[in-house]
């Protein structure tokens, strides 16, 4: 049986509210109490939408704001059921907990950390009585196991709402540790504590890490089954996490840990007169190297990082040597890994991790080096011939198609499936689909396969689900679906199909192929794709050269995926915007 899911998903909204008043915690803590309209039910343009809905203590909400003053221009655009984050060049975004939600008062309020910098805190310095405040969120709540003798709650101060918000209102009726630092003692709140709790205060600076992990290790471990939950600066955190699943050994589902802020190095003075003066940052000279992905590649397949990690204050001699590789190999790395604070020799006392090592500790930092997404950068290599070939630059480079690939590496196709975990939020428009109504049957294809079962599980639709993947072991899929021992995995005939990203890593060929497929099994079919960029992300002009990279295509839009359902029997009846540049297009056969 597959473990219980850790989030339930909600309905992505555009809100208006506006502040009713503000209140000084501490003098480290503001509190903005903020009301209006759309926390209820409500219609905007002809769209009615659901009321608001946070209730997880750690629940997030983005708010929106603008480097230009005008917040309306950097609004996304609320779709039926999910959020398109247009392009928008003054657009600021920042997530924050909500403090308390009381919906009957028609109130939410959020908590600011004083620190004299950053947008929301500037917004919430100069809030005033009627201001406005737009958010979108929360997309998920996390759910805590059932069953646990203990939790220990960690953090900093932008943890403090958080924390305060689960003593408050006690999801779990266990005993809570809570361990705190702040950078003043003023800082400190009175907390809702019960028979069993215990409180730890630690005077440190924001976003210092030794302070964090000595005092998360100082910890006394309860007896029984516990779960930690950690919310802090994301460098700071690294040590932390390492600690708990390296040394404590608690599973993956006992532990979570969340980046709050992000701490950024100081600017050159130079940099800071020009910012000043109004000067437009510079670009970037030239083209960037390649050689530090590459050496930071190398140093986690030969085990650099994590042998260092084990045993800080290692020679470069003892490193080659514990490591197999004979030579001057590792010389050759070292000052490429010193350079960009992976390894770092501080006073000559042997060799230790720099921040850039702890971030390599991270299994989503990892994988950008080690894993899929770095073997398709790799691919890229060949980018020139394959442009003159007319093929992907992954064909050119393995000599077989990526979906080829995947079909005999089961533990890859395991990777398209977790990065397709994030789609679970976007899928709401589709479950919502009247398509659904008389549907018995739902055939499921693609690595995306888990997302709609969890989807269609989160609106509370129970067809009788059946699994296509015939290319990969189905127990790929198993421990990623609610409920799989409802699912037919021998696939078959059904009253819909849906490919969840099933194209993303085929030829125009093989999704051909794959659409044939399907139109011997059901009239109806749901192609869900991404079309185009997603406007909130940093990459979105990479995203046609992933796509070309992988499959020889760029990203699919409306007009291309009509042409690849028409080659296979099928005609477009429509398509259903998502969100974050996706699409659900919607097939009938002809």
């Amino acid at each position: 049986m597959a473990a219980q899911r850790a989030y339930t998903t909600h309905p992505l909204v555009l809100r208006r509210v506006t502040v009713r008043r503000v209140e000084e915690v501490t003098p480290r803590m503001r509190r903005v109490v903020l009301g209006g309209e759309d926390l209820a039910a409500f219609t905007r343009d002809g769209i009615g939408h659901p009321g608001f809905a946070a209730p997880g203590f750690d629940d997030h909400i983005k708010l929106i704001l603008a480097a230009d003053g005008d917040v309306r221009a950097a609004l996304p655009a609320q779709l039926p059921h999910g959020i398109e984050w247009t392009p928008a060049e003054h657009r600021l975004t920042r997530d924050y907990t909500p403090r308390r939600v009381d919906l009957d008062a028609g109130e939410l309020h959020l908590d600011f950390v004083v620190h004299g910098e950053g947008p929301a805190e500037s917004w919430s310095a100069a809030a005033r009585e009627g201001d406005e405040l737009w958010f979108v969120g929360p997309k998920s709540s996390l759910r805590l196991p059932e069953r646990l003798d203990w939790i220990q709650l960690v953090g900093d101060e932008t943890a403090l709402p958080a924390i305060g918000r689960f003593l408050d209102e006690r999801p779990l009726d266990v005993p809570a540790h809570v361990l705190v630092t702040v950078s003043d003692d003023a800082a400190r709140q009175d907390l809702a504590l019960h028979d069993g709790d215990t409180v730890t205060w630690v005077l440190a600076e924001p976003g210092d890490a030794a302070a964090l992990e000595s005092a998360v290790r100082a910890l006394p471990v309860p007896p029984g089954e516990g779960y930690v939950w950690a919310a802090a600066e994301s460098r700071a955190l690294l040590p932390v996490r390492r600690y708990l699943q390296r040394e404590r050994k608690l599973p993956k589902d006992r532990v979570n840990i969340t980046g709050y802020w992000h701490r950024e190095e100081p600017a050159a003075p130079e940099a800071e007169a020009a910012a000043e003066a109004g000067a437009a940052p510079a670009a970037p000279a030239g083209i960037p190297s390649p050689l530090p992905w590459l050496a930071a590649r190398a140093a986690l397949q030969l085990g650099v990082v994590e042998a260092v990690a084990d045993t800080p204050g290692l020679s470069a001699d003892s490193l080659a040597a514990r490591l197999g590789v004979p030579g001057p190999g590792i010389s050759v790395l070292l000052p490429l890994l010193s350079a960009y604070d992976v390894v770092v020799d501080a006073d000559g006392g042997g060799l230790r991790l720099g921040t850039a090592g702890e971030e390599l500790f991270d299994d989503h930092e990892r994988e950008e080096y080690t894993g899929h997404e770095a073997d398709v950068l790799l691919a890229l290599a060949h980018l020139a011939p394959a442009l003159q070939g007319g093929t992907s630059p992954w064909r050119v480079a393995s000599g077989a198609t990526l979906h080829d690939t995947v079909a005999l590496d089961a533990e890859r196709y395991g990777e398209l499936v977790e990065e397709c975990e994030q789609l679970v939020f976007l899928l709401t428009g589709l479950t919502a689909d009247p398509l659904w109504e008389g549907v018995g049957t739902c055939l499921l294809t693609g690595p995306g396969s888990a997302s709609m079962a969890a989807a269609l599980d989160d609106a509370g639709r129970r067809p009788r689900l059946r699994i296509a993947e015939e290319d990969v072991p189905a127990e790929v899929l198993r421990g990623h679906v609610p409920a799989p021992d409802r699912i037919d995995w021998t696939g078959g005939p059904a009253d819909v199909a849906v490919a969840a990203k099933a194209l993303a890593y085929r030829t125009d060929e093989e999704a051909v192929r794959l659409l044939t497929r399907l139109a011997g099994w059901t009239g109806t079919a749901v192609l869900v794709e991404a079309s185009r960029p997603d406007g909130l992300s940093p990459h979105a002009a990479e995203a046609a050269l992933h796509a070309f990279t992988a499959t020889g295509s760029p990203l699919r839009d409306s007009a291309a995926i009509a042409v690849l359902a028409e080659q296979s029997g099928w005609r477009v009846e429509r398509t259903v915007a998502l969100g974050w540049g996706a699409e659900a297009t919607v097939l009938r056969r002809a």
